[in-house]
């Protein structure tokens, strides 16, 4: 993370934190990762300088608006974290909610009433309670919804800019040039601001609570701790003893004799050499067992019943394999051998006789008697015209 710039990483851990706070329970791995970059991105943000306690929102610049959530969600992150110190990770997420809150607060991005609410802590009575929570659950529905608009208009806009540009070509220097501080982005990131303001107000109760709870049970734990020690080391010795006697008892059945195989394809494999019959085997046709009601279907578990359960067996042998497993046996027999077939007629239709390779001095030898042969049919054929022989023949003759 060190040769990443900032917008970057920034974008890399609002990923993180998005698909962290998606899902109920996210990897430990991937929340720390998430909290390293963040806190790579508070680094560069304080080293830069990007805010100054005498600006407001209005002096900030659109493409640094974003950087004001990195201690939200930090903070978010935080308390998804998995570790034995609860209290801990709780009163470090509420810091970083103060700290963005505070931050917000001198950026005038807070609402009065929740301003006010916050400075004075807790409201006393339940009425005022509940109109709090649904002011700022209606502030929280209007921030979603005007975000889920502008993400449509982008898009309806996306789409016609591009079929615009399919349409009429745009020429060098006309192109569109889009503006950092443009109002639509300006409006989507104070609306993310303001959204992220009430889930931290939201989870800044939520924590407050927790952390009351968990002091309470601490404190109860400490006056009788050593009762709960005793009882806690009990139940484990106990834990350790029962499920060394479990483990006793699953060894014994593998310490008897090696019982009668069963199985073709089993005794098949053990005669073959790829099993042993010492170990345990599972085949999917086990032969039926017949016999009393107690044995049919049950556990066998004394010598007695399993004695019983070899006796009542069938007089035939059962089947090693189902009809569609032997059907996909004999087609594949037969496809090897319709290969070997195709094979065989190819070798004896082919012409070995015209791909023997003749010696180097047949082919010259054989090419000039043919020559030879050739001229001396011409030279007789000019000698000896056609129908020369034939004067008696001829009426004249």
């Amino acid at each position: 993370m060190e040769d990443v710039p900032l917008p970057a990483l920034f974008e890399q851990a609002r990923k993180i934190h998005n698909s962290a706070t998606a899902t109920a329970s996210a990897a430990d791995q991937v929340v720390k990762k998430g909290c390293e970059a963040l806190h790579r991105c508070e680094d560069m943000v304080n080293n830069l300088g990007l805010f100054s306690p005498n600006e407001t929102k209005e002096d900030i610049s659109t493409t640094n608006l974003k950087y004001i959530l990195v201690p939200f969600y930090l903070a978010e992150l935080t308390e998804k974290l998995a570790q034995d110190d609860r209290i801990h990770i709780l009163k470090a997420s509420q810091a970083k909610l103060k700290e963005f809150i505070s931050f917000c607060e001198a950026m005038e991005l807070v609402p009065k009433e929740e301003l006010e609410s916050y400075i004075e802590g807790a409201s006393k009575t339940v009425a005022d309670q509940r109109a709090r929570k649904i002011a700022r659950f209606k502030r929280q529905r209007a921030a979603e919804s005007k975000l889920l608009e502008i993400k449509e208009q982008k898009e309806r806009r996306g789409r016609s800019t591009k079929a615009a540009a399919l349409s009429t070509p745009v020429e060098a220097g006309e192109e569109e040039v889009l503006d950092d501080d443009g109002e639509e982005e300006r409006e989507a990131w104070i609306t993310t601001i303001s959204l992220a303001i009430c889930k931290a107000l939201d989870l800044l109760d939520m924590l407050k609570k927790e952390e009351e709870m968990l002091s309470a049970v601490k404190d109860r734990q400490s006056k009788d701790g050593d009762k709960e020690f005793s009882k806690d080391v009990l139940d484990e010795r106990a834990k350790k003893a029962e499920a060394w006697h479990h483990d006793s008892a699953v060894r014994a059945r593998y310490t008897k004799p090696s019982s009668p195989i069963t199985c073709a394809t089993f005794a098949q494999d053990v005669l073959e050499g790829r099993a042993k019959a010492s170990q345990a085997h599972d085949h999917k046709h086990q032969p039926l067992i017949f016999g009393p009601a107690s044995l049919v279907n049950g556990n066998i578990t004394t010598e007695r019943e399993r004695m019983a359960a070899q006796v009542f067996q069938p007089s035939h042998r059962m089947p090693t394999m189902s009809i569609e497993e032997a059907g996909l046996k004999e087609m594949e027999i037969m496809n090897k051998w319709q290969e070997r077939n195709v094979r065989l007629m190819e070798e004896a239709n082919s012409s070995w006789h015209n791909d023997r390779k003749s010696k180097p001095g047949e082919d010259d030898d054989e090419d000039d008697a043919a020559q030879e042969k050739a001229r001396a049919w011409d030279d007789w054929k000019d000698d000896n015209p056609r129908g020369a022989g034939n004067k008696r023949l001829t009426p004249c003759g």
